[in-house]
């Protein structure tokens, strides 16, 4: 049984050559007064694969994703998205799950989306098929306030596909979820990048991030320690293994950069 590394390196392009990411933040920084949240981050994620993004409370993760989606300007540096510079173009092509579900309560699961439909342009015959990809078949027509955490999340999601975009945002999608759900995320997570998306997740789950991860992050304190394959980092099937070198990581100081270390 091959590993989730293998499988998706098996289909996707070799990891930065001769591709263009579909996410690169070069040179950000961030500070909040007189507290220093981004330092320098130089982040890229690439089409076909997925990227984990693993950090402490506070390591910057929340940040960086809003830096990339224009909800916050940084201090210093640029993003660029499926290459060129960021801009409102460039960021129609970015969906997005962040900050908990964003839904309109009083409004069915449907007329959620069909909110978002006449915001982006979207065609209405979108909602259905995603409502079953998402695992929300049957329940379109009841009100997202009466859903669960988990059944939010999944609505959540389908908003962040509802453009079919090329770069999908996630952060921690996990949340909420119970067993069979995080596997049905997990699933489509690793679909979707099969698909030739670049899709960026963040989480606290190692474990998780292991599972559907190609390449991985780790942010400490600002700084961007380490980013490269998840086969260079750890074992994607021993989890204390993992645990382990991320404690590494983000204890270590410099910047790791696959198995090499920058000061």
């Amino acid at each position: 049984m091959t590993s989730p590394l293998t499988t998706a390196s098996s289909q996707s392009p070799a990891h930065g050559v001769g591709v263009a990411p579909g996410l690169r933040l070069t040179g950000v920084s961030k500070s909040f007064g007189r507290q220093q949240v981004l330092t320098e981050l130089d982040l890229s994620a690439y089409p076909g694969r997925v990227y984990g993004l693993l950090g402490l409370n506070g390591a910057g993760k929340s940040t960086a994703f809003n830096i990339a989606l224009g909800l916050l300007r940084p201090d210093a540096g640029r993003v660029e998205i499926q290459g060129t510079p960021f801009s409102r173009r460039s960021l129609a092509q970015v969906g997005a799950s962040i900050n908990g579900p964003a839904l309109f309560p009083q409004l069915s699961a449907s007329r959620n989306l069909l909110v978002h439909c006449r915001l982006t342009g979207t065609s209405p015959e979108a909602i259905a098929p995603l409502l079953e990809r998402v695992g929300l078949v049957g329940v379109g027509r009841k009100r997202a306030g009466s859903f669960s955490t988990g059944m939010k999340v999944r609505l959540s999601l389908a908003m962040a596909l509802l453009t079919d975009p090329e770069v999908l945002i996630l952060d921690e999608p996990q949340n909420g979820l119970d067993p069979q759900g995080i596997i049905e995320l997990r699933d489509l997570v690793r679909d979707l990048a099969d698909e030739g998306r670049t899709v960026v997740v963040s989480s606290h789950q190692l474990g998780e991030i292991a599972r559907m991860s190609d390449d991985i992050g780790v942010l400490a304190t600002g700084r961007l320690v380490y980013e490269g394959p998840l086969a260079d980092f750890a074992d994607a099937d021993d989890e204390r293994a993992m645990e382990k070198a991320f404690l590494a990581a983000v204890t270590g100081g410099g910047r790791r950069t696959g198995t090499e270390v920058c000061a």
